[in-house]
């Protein structure tokens, strides 16, 4: 079967229109073809359906631990714990969205799927918080109906959340056709306002929903969310008439192990010294689930077995012979690796920003005049860093490194996945600067709040959107590009696990630390009162960390190879 670009062209009446500088796409939607001329067209309500979902995301983040302490009347340490198994849920979420976009459904109706779950998941609590509560402290534990609705909920968002995750940036990106130029550099730029979108959600969740769950009730708090979530859906069913659709391609799973298991059962068996008599289906033979073909690559020569032919008979059976560009896939997968491990210890750092930056921030002077600022409050300058970068980048910094470099794109996905970790380290060296001035004031003035005010904080947290605007739009550039076509939305799911796994990473140096610097009997680095202890040092040697993931990072960018299609 010809992919939907091999049926353009080889209509005559359209190819004249992308020989004039058209790019005109056919796009298969319940049966129906449809055509448009502009990806950007499809890609408005893309946008709008990311910034109604990442409201009611975020709608539900900033607030969890609060609910979960005042309405189901959870210790300290239960409700942290419930918060870090939810997150972790909605980034483990993504590889199952993945897997069925990529081998059943597709991008499209997964979406679609996951956000039916969502909503479903939302609206549960949203009644949950319309039930009654009784007065003891341990009436609304496990067996309660109010507790069990809301959990059941809870979960359904995450799983729906985490389906669509992988998914809505690949199929955004999906609009565009890599193989005209102008498209190229409009889907460089979708990417970012993607993250545009995300980010304006995310501010006007932590401001104004927030306020409302806090003057109106959860009632209507979570209502609220709910709403933009049906909102989101109508968005993006709203475009469902300009979209360009994929169609799945098999299962990338089944697609990497034919490939181990063929070259596993050939380990006694010569390469050929001639590359070109190595498996590979004719162009005019090969079917949708092929999509692009990968040249060969002179590395992991062992992989290049399972495309030697050795018996007819093996023709059509997947497990004992596979195409060069099968073969090649998993060679891509491999070669990502080391640079998707620099992305884990890069959110590891970044994880302070909800965590030891808010720590630090309730040990100082919180009056701004008349009025006194919540230290999470400041984590709207990360929001607030995005939303002022991305319109920068997009329009004056790409423009200057286009002229600079004579790149198309300006930066290479890699050249601003660097930056955003060069940027990195710089976010914690302002944290420990302001550490060490914060504890020479703290000793000077004694006990009680340090006369520093919080708003010493606001350039870190100022860089770290300018390095989310770099590093992660960088990173999801990358794995969107870089993947094979079968494999889009799995390695969108690998990206987001960086983020799950820097959490954990985080967790895990905290404790290393904790643990080396109390003993003995001293406070160590991190102790309940911070003018005790040395976070400056923690700041410091999470600089340290991220200037060697940055110098590791130099180093695998510099070994890789980019996938080369034909």
């Amino acid at each position: 079967m010809e992919s939907q670009r091999g049926k353009l062209l080889s209509e005559e009446p359209l190819l004249e229109n992308l020989i004039e500088g058209t790019s005109e796409k056919i796009v298969e939607i319940k049966g129906v073809e449809h055509h448009t001329t502009d990806g950007w067209r499809a890609c408005i309500y893309i946008l709008v359906t990311e910034c109604f979902e990442e409201l009611a995301y975020y709608g539900i983040q900033f607030n969890l631990v609060t609910f979960l302490k005042t309405v189901l009347h959870e210790n300290n340490v239960t409700a942290a714990r419930n918060y870090t198994n939810w997150q972790g849920t909605c980034y483990i979420a993504p590889l199952v969205g993945a897997i069925i976009a990529d081998s059943y459904l597709g991008r499209y109706l997964t979406t679609v799927a996951f956000f039916t779950v969502y909503l479903v998941g939302m609206a549960a609590m949203s009644i949950s918080a319309s039930f009654p509560t009784c007065a003891g402290p341990d009436c609304l534990q496990d067996g309660s109906s109010k507790s069990f609705v809301f959990f059941l909920g809870l979960y359904l968002m995450a799983i729906g959340a985490g389906g669509i995750k992988p998914c809505v940036s690949s199929f955004g990106a999906d609009q565009f056709d890599d193989s005209n130029p102008a498209e190229r550099l409009k889907k460089d730029s979708f990417f970012n306002w993607f993250f545009f979108a995300i980010y304006i959600g995310s501010f006007v969740s932590g401001t104004v929903v927030v306020w409302a769950q806090d003057h109106f009730g959860w009632v209507v708090g979570l209502w609220i969310p709910t709403l933009f979530i049906a909102l989101a859906i109508t968005s993006f069913v709203l475009g469902s008439s300009s979209y360009t659709v994929q169609k799945p391609m098999g299962s990338p799973i089944v697609r990497v192990f034919q490939v181990i298991v063929a070259a596993v059962r050939k380990w006694d068996v010569g390469l050929p010294n001639d590359d070109s008599l190595l498996h590979e289906l004719l162009q005019e033979k090969a079917s949708m689930a092929d999509g692009d073909k990968l040249q060969h690559t002179p590395v992991l020569r062992f992989l290049d077995k399972a495309a030697v032919i050795t018996s007819a008979e093996e023709l059509n059976d997947p497990w004992r012979l596979c195409t060069v560009t099968q073969v090649q896939e998993l060679k891509v997968i491999i070669g990502m690796l080391p640079i998707w491990a620099t992305g884990i210890v890069y959110f590891a750092v970044l994880a302070q920003f909800s965590s030891t930056f808010l720590e630090q921030g309730r040990t100082m002077d919180k009056q701004v005049g008349a009025f006194a600022i919540p230290p999470a409050s400041l984590a709207s300058f990360d929001a607030v860093s995005v939303i002022f970068w991305v319109p920068i980048y997009d329009k004056v910094i790409v423009p200057a490194a286009r002229r600079l470099t004579g790149r198309e794109r300006g930066l290479s996905e890699l050249q601003r996945f660097g930056t955003g970790l060069v940027l990195s380290v710089l976010v914690m060296t302002a944290a420990a600067l302001v550490e060490t001035r914060r504890l020479a004031l703290a000793a000077a003035h004694g006990e009680g709040e340090v006369p520093m005010s919080i708003l010493w904080q606001v350039p870190q947290y100022f860089l770290v959107g300018a390095s989310v605007v770099f590093a992660c739009v960088g990173q999801t550039e990358f794995f969107y590009n870089e993947a094979p076509a079968s494999m889009r939305s799995l390695c969108s799911a690998l990206g987001l696990l960086t983020v799950a796994l820097g959490s954990y990473l985080s967790s895990l140096v905290v404790t290393a630390v904790a643990w080396l610097t109390t003993r003995g009997g001293e406070p160590g680095w991190i102790p309940d009162d911070l003018n005790d202890g040395h976070l400056d040092r923690f700041f410091w040697l999470l600089a340290a960390l991220s200037a060697l993931n940055l110098a590791v990072f130099v180093c695998c960018a510099g070994r890789y190879r980019r996938k080369s299609v034909y």
